[in-house]
């Protein structure tokens, strides 16, 4: 199989990934963003609740949180490092009490290594 064909097919399949279904984490969520002035990867745990379905609900209305929701949320902590090494060990040895879910860690580790990548690279960061 050539590159481009390989790379399409990494494309779709990453794509496909991307819109399953998954379980949240009960212990809640992270916006990852990059700061290019600053240098350095910031991470925002938010608390959720869940409801029956497994979708997130807003603490003060119990509306589910829809993924383009325009509502500003104020973070449960921020976290801050120069790799994602520094905060990945951050909130899974030295803060254990952030994720509960496998699939959770695993899918961080991922977005905090591209958002390293954006950062060593000045590029914009866009989480998945």
């Amino acid at each position: 199989m050539d590159s481009s064909k390989s790379l399409e097919k990494k494309i779709k399949i990453d794509k496909d990934l991307s819109n399953r279904y998954i379980d949240l984490d009960p212990n809640g969520y992270f916006i990852i963003k990059v700061d290019l002035e600053e240098n350095k990867i910031i991470l925002e745990h938010f608390l959720n609740k869940i409801d029956k379905e497994g979708y997130a609900l807003d603490p003060e209305t119990n509306e589910q949180i829809k993924c383009d929701s325009q509502n500003t949320r104020v973070s449960n902590e921020v976290f801050e490092g120069n790799s994602a090494k520094q905060l990945g060990i951050l909130i899974t040895e030295e803060r254990k009490d952030l994720i509960t879910r496998f699939d959770h860690a695993l899918y961080l580790g991922r977005e905090l290594q591209k958002a390293e990548e954006c950062l060593y690279k000045k590029l914009p960061y866009i989480q998945d």
